[in-house]
């Protein structure tokens, strides 16, 4: 009896393992979700502190201002063409914006780029956190800059 009931209960947590929803980055659907903004920081070892970098924040898709999810994410149709417009900033030690670096640009997507329904993506205002100067903005599945800075 003790078998049986193991057993039942085995299946029916397999049955609710398969029917959870799929894991953040690989939700269903036609859509991609590129966040709304973000920040490049950088950990200095030799100093122990953290320098802050460009933030971006994404201002237009194809020069319509965007709506942004509770998650800070905007929802974008997926192997699509868009422009997306965004704003860029640097920051000084203490972390708060400096008005005069403030720049805006525009980001071209191919039909292409977002290849894969689902995911999650990034845009950096740069490849990375130092010793860096304009808004390059570059698309990246991770929170981190594209390059270490030397």
């Amino acid at each position: 009896m003790k078998q049986t009931l193991l057993l039942v209960f085995g299946i029916l947590l397999l049955q609710g393992c398969q029917s959870l929803p799929p894991a953040e980055d690989e939700i269903d659907g036609d859509t991609v979700f590129v966040s709304a903004n973000h920040c490049l920081n950088e950990y200095l070892d030799d100093l122990e502190k953290v320098h802050y970098g460009p933030c971006l924040k994404v201002i237009a898709i194809n020069d319509n201002e965007p709506a942004v999810g509770e998650d800070g994410f905007i929802e974008l149709p997926a192997a699509t063409a868009l422009t997306i417009g965004v704003s860029c900033v640097y920051r000084h030690a203490d972390g708060s914006p400096i008005p005069a670096t403030m720049e805006n640009v525009d980001f071209d997507v191919s039909k292409n780029t977002f290849a894969k329904a689902g995911q999650r993506w990034y845009l950096h205002a740069h490849k990375q956190a130092r010793r860096v100067v304009g808004c390059e903005p570059t698309l990246s599945r991770s929170v981190y800059p594209t390059n270490d800075t030397n």
